[in-house]
């Protein structure tokens, strides 16, 4: 049921068209000022809000603007005795629904009553709706919590609120585009459009038209004019994946728009203006791509103001069983099967894979095992061969179980070569052993 405020000082005409609004199956509340209406509000929500311009302690049209900061999804229609034009523009500049005379236009409360808590229900699902791409966006969305995933975090953080041009650089997979989506949604971007498109997923001159669009009769097949990426993302973030894949020529052109946020459509004479925040990501060694002669330097300089370089799943092994349970509960959702549990023996072999593909391919091996299973628990029957084979070892026929004291420091020797990106002497120090001893565990272990 529908909840009505009504606020006038008028006790009568509070009672008229509280009776009114009753029968129409509406509960109301009544407030004989702005102090106590405020008090109401506080304490429980409203969908329409009736109150008068005229207030003992203050003004209708102010307190419009009072409650809408507050209170965006209510709706507020003003009743006033005698109808003045000044005021009813700048109620509805503060945000009222409706502005209406009393007494004349009674016989208009109920139907107008009806369209404000259409717009009302329509506010709530939107503010609902930008509520949970919030939470899809944000970095709260960005799981985990190894060192290096919560520094490049902290990074993005800082510069999410500037216009600043950000390179996110990283193996494949490592969910460049999710920080992109991040640093977007935490920007004074956020209600603008968020574009993003994969350089190296056309050609030179697809691509070109791709971004900046172009003129009816530029080329074979252009048989109308089309907007580019760009001129689409205009006021908001654009986000140009693959970067390093781009041609030389093209990268010129990228580089005129980010100095002077103008570029020329394929085909067209004049230019065209656009503001847009530029992110940009690679998996490429862009200073070697320079020293090679494939991407300008003048261009690194303008897109890397602020780099952050995202991790690699094997240097981040703590925070596989927080995504592998992620995952699970993701993919079991939409397999409408019951909330699956994950043996430890699983997620061992988990730790102890490479991850070439690093999160992405995380989540398809755990989208592989939720399909397969037709049990409530993951365990390594359900994982591809090549990491069931990983906790085989040479050493004879056995296979090394997760709870075995030779498993256990297979996986932490495997755990500390990682964190020293397979520097040797440095993890026999931090293992403190022998550099012979820890060759002799890698082969006994089968660890390369």
């Amino acid at each position: 049921m529908k909840n009505i405020l009504i606020i006038d000082d008028e006790e009568k005409l509070r009672s008229l068209l509280t009776r009114i609004i009753s029968l129409e199956g509406f509960n109301v509340a009544q407030a004989n000022d702005c102090k106590t209406a405020l008090k109401k509000l506080d304490s429980g929500y409203f969908d329409v809000i009736l109150c008068d311009v005229k207030l003992p302690d203050g003004n209708g049209v102010e307190l419009v603007k009072q409650i809408k900061s507050k209170f965006p999804a209510i709706e507020i229609i003003l009743l006033t005795a005698y109808g003045n034009i000044s005021d009813g523009v700048q109620a509805i500049k503060n945000g009222a629904f409706d502005y209406i005379t009393k007494g004349d236009d009674n016989n208009k409360i109920i139907p107008l009553l009806h369209k404000a808590l259409e717009k009302s229900e329509l506010t709530n699902r939107v503010l609902h709706l930008e509520k949970k791409l919030h939470k899809k966006y944000s970095f709260d969305s960005i799981i985990g919590k190894s060192n290096s995933i919560i520094a490049a975090i902290e990074l993005a953080k800082k510069v999410s609120d500037t216009d600043t041009t950000v390179l996110l650089t990283g193996e494949t997979g490592t969910g460049k585009e999710v920080f992109a989506q991040a640093i977007h949604q935490e920007s004074h971007r956020n209600g603008k459009i968020f574009v993003a498109i994969n350089c190296s997923a056309f050609s030179k001159d697809l691509l070109e038209s791709e971004m900046f669009g172009h003129k009816a009769g530029a080329f074979t097949g252009a048989i109308r004019d089309q907007k580019g990426l760009f001129e689409e993302a205009n006021h908001g973030t654009i986000f140009l994946d693959e970067i390093g894949e781009m041609a030389l020529d093209l990268q010129a052109k990228l580089l005129r728009v980010i100095e002077t946020g103008e570029f020329i459509k394929v085909g067209d004479g004049k230019t065209t203006k656009v503001n847009v925040r530029i992110i940009a990501a690679t998996n490429r060694d862009l200073q070697k791509e320079i020293e090679a002669g494939h991407f300008r330097e003048d261009l690194f300089y303008r897109i890397s103001v602020f780099q952050i370089k995202l991790p690699p799943l094997r240097e981040r092994v703590v925070d596989i069983e927080l995504l592998a349970k992620h995952f699970a509960s993701e993919f079991s959702s939409k397999a409408n099967k019951k909330t699956l549990t994950i043996n430890p023996e699983y997620i061992e072999v988990l730790k102890q894979h490479s991850w070439k593909g690093n999160i992405r391919e995380l989540k398809n091996v755990i989208e592989r095992s939720v399909i397969l299973i037709d049990s409530s628990e993951l365990n390594t029957n359900s994982l591809p061969i090549e990491l069931q084979n990983t906790i085989s070892t040479k050493s004879g026929n056995k296979q090394l179980s997760a709870f075995d004291l030779a498993s256990a420091e297979k996986i932490h020797i495997q755990k500390v070569l990682n964190y020293t990106n397979g520097n040797k002497t440095e993890a026999a120090r931090l293992l403190n052993i022998a550099l012979t001893t820890l060759y002799r565990k890698l082969s006994e272990f089968n660890i390369s």
